[in-house]
């Protein structure tokens, strides 16, 4: 394989990478937005507030590398941005149980998404990515302990939590899906 095709391969990776995950912590920030509308005044709000606030550090990052490596981000952060404001405030309708359940179900989701991310840089070539993947390791952290947060504020005890939570992984599965291709 040649040395430009192996370049072209390379920054195909990082488009994908980076496109995906700016359109996935924009739809985190938005569901936690949500959350907080409909329980930012509870005792379950500070919590919330502290987990958006992850979310926007690593938004803000992905932000940053869109500019710095030129990539095109997805054309659906629009929907992204409304679909997550909906799911969070729908989910917290529910109750603090809801809520953590999305948390828990999404979080789940983006823990093995950014895994596979590491594990696709690893194969490229983990010098020139080290730095990435330093960050999507940090940032995978991030969302599986917003996981454990979830389930230590009784997710599991949300209505139908079963049937929830895997829609809402699906939902997450095909948005990925999406925003890594449109």
């Amino acid at each position: 394989i040649s040395q430009r095709a192996k370049d072209e391969k390379t920054r195909k990776l990082l488009s994908r990478i980076i496109r995906v995950d700016q359109a996935g912590e924009l739809g985190a920030d938005r569901i936690y937005a949500g959350q907080i509308a409909v329980l930012g005044n509870t005792p379950v709000g500070p919590i919330i507030q502290e987990m958006k606030e992850q979310e926007q550090e690593h938004l803000e990052t992905f932000n940053k590398l869109i500019v710095e490596k030129r990539v095109r981000p997805t054309a659906l952060l629009p929907l992204w941005n409304i679909a997550g404001f909906a799911l969070g405030a729908g989910t917290a309708l529910l109750g603090k149980e809801g809520a953590m359940a999305c948390t828990v179900a999404v979080e789940s989701v983006i823990g093995e998404h950014y895994n596979s991310q590491i594990r696709d840089l690893m194969e490229d070539d983990p010098e020139k990515h080290k730095e990435l993947i330093k960050k999507l390791s940090k940032f995978r952290d991030d969302e599986l302990h917003h996981h454990d947060t979830g389930l230590e504020h009784d997710a599991e005890k949300a209505p139908m939590y079963d049937a929830l939570s895997q829609v809402i992984k699906v939902g997450c599965i095909g948005a990925i899906w999406l925003s890594e291709r449109i």
